[in-house]
Order: C-alpha cells, then sequence, then structure tokens
C-alpha cells in the first residue's frame, strides 16, 4: 500500500531527515586512519539517544539478514557495499567506507548513505564515488509529479553506463515513511516511462550503489554484510527525497560544505 503523505507529514519527515544528515556528517568527519568502526558506531548511538530518535537498524530482520540487526549504522568498508555490520577493525589509510543510517523522529523515517575515503585517495575510488552522487542527483531531477519510476531508474543507469560501471538489480531505492520500508521497489536500471506515476505526496529513498567491476554480490558469514562478488570496490549514496507539486524536496540533505 502507498501512502501519500500530507505537506505536514513531509516537514516532520524533513525534520528527521535533517538529523540524519547531520550525523551522517560527522561520522564523515570522524573517520579517519586508526579510527575504529565500533567508535563511529558508538557515536551514532550517543547521538541517537541525546535527539531522542529511535534507529530503524535496531532489531531489524528482514528474510535476507541473519538477524536481528543490533547496531544503528551500517559500514561497509572496501569491497563491503550494503549492510556492513560494525565491528572491531580499525580504518586504513586509502579505505573507501560507505555509511549508511536510518532513525525515526517522533514516528518517521528518514534514510541516507554517503561514501568517503579515508587517509590519501585513490583516483578510481573518488571516480566510483562521484559516479554514485551524480547517479543520485540526476535520480532526483526526475523525481517529480507525472513522471514515472522508471525515469527514476533509467536516470541511475544512464549515470552507471556513462562511467562504465555494471548495475545490481537485487537492492536499490524503496518508500519510506512512518517506517524505513514501504511499498515500490526502485531498481537501480530501468526504462523510462515505465512504472507508478509520481504523485505529490510520494516519499521515497532513492540510491544508487555501483561495485567498479560486476553486478554480482556475496554475503559475509555474518549474514548481513553484502559485497562485491569480484572483490572490487563500492561506493553507495542516497537521499530520502519527497515528491512535491513543485519537484522533489531532498529530506536528507548533510549541511553545507559536507
Amino acid at each position: 500500500m502507498i501512502e501519500l503523505k500530507s505537506p505536514q507529514d513531509i516537514e516532520r519527515m524533513h525534520v528527521t531527515g535533517q538529523f540524519v544528515g547531520q550525523v551522517l556528517a560527522e561520522l564523515g568527519d570522524l573517520a579517519a586512519v586508526g579510527v575504529d568502526l565500533m567508535d563511529l558506531e558508538h557515536h551514532a548511538r550517543r547521538r541517537i539517544e541525546e535527539r531522542g530518535a529511535e534507529s530503524c537498524y535496531w532489531d531489524y530482520a528482514p528474510s535476507f539478514g541473519r538477524g536481528p540487526f543490533r547496531n544503528v549504522v551500517c559500514l561497509s568498508v572496501n569491497d563491503a557495499v550494503l549492510h556492513g555490520l560494525p565491528h572491531r577493525y580499525k580504518l586504513r589509510d586509502g579505505d573507501l567506507l560507505s555509511m549508511d543510517m536510518a532513525v525515526r523522529v517522533d514516528g518517521w523515517a528518514a534514510d541516507s548513505a554517503h561514501s568517503v575515503v579515508v587517509g590519501t585517495p585513490a583516483d578510481a575510488d573518488l571516480r566510483l564515488i562521484e559516479a554514485t552522487e551524480v547517479a543520485l542527483e540526476a535520480a532526483i531531477e526526475v523525481a517529480r509529479p507525472g513522471n514515472r519510476l522508471g525515469d527514476i531508474s533509467a536516470a541511475i543507469g544512464a549515470v552507471a553506463a556513462e562511467y562504465g560501471y555494471p548495475v545490481n538489480l537485487e537492492f536499490g531505492g524503496h518508500g519510506i515513511g512512518r517506517t524505513m520500508h514501504e511499498d515500490l521497489h526502485i531498481p537501480n536500471d530501468g526504462r523510462p516511462g515505465r512504472g507508478w506515476k509520481l504523485r505529490p505526496g510520494l516519499t521515497i529513498a532513492i540510491e544508487p550503489w555501483f561495485a567498479a567491476g560486476t553486478n554480482k554480490i556475496v554475503f559475509d558469514p555474518d549474514g548481513w554484510t553484502i559485497r562485491s562478488a569480484d572483490g572490487s570496490r563500492t561506493a553507495h549514496s542516497e537521499h530520502t527525497v519527497a515528491i512535491t507539486e513543485t519537484g522533489p524536496l531532498v529530506l536528507t540533505r548533510r549541511p553545507a560544505g559536507t
């Protein structure tokens, strides 16, 4: 069931989204050579508790995981891209870290992801991150009333093709609102002009993620962490977006300059 949100609902989600964006920016600033992933996890836990928010990840137990998930942020390093289970690992120079976080504030959810390079970046890693960010902005641009869900997917796929990256269709974007995952699956490639017609009040999480060398994935023994099947580097960008009468409204923008 697809629930269209009122302007008041969207504003409440925007409050949540601003908090998510702020915490992700803080985690990006904290990520440095020698910092343990669990230090980032505990920073996110403290911020959520201080805000009186609720993690959408804690106790999350979907069919594909070995749950329940008992962390508040997904931290995926190098060839890991989604659902990275925080663990004792000190970040090394050149690590590519993807951070994904979803919380509820006063009953309304927002979800966002951001990738950074720790220490000295490799040009190939910066290009991969750039591709996900360009794809995300292209998808947001077409998230307008009257367009179709396939237009969003096609925009992401076109950027992937331009950069020369394959696309996995198993995991992608989704509806969001009162819960983290609502109806509408948004693949990261598709055909324009197809699928559900976008209407004001629709709120979605758009999340392009690419692996440099493959569209195949494998799961770690922890049952959560998803990696590229060939061990190539990965990156992930995500925003929660509301479709409004005047166009897309990004609810999870990070503070300027981050």
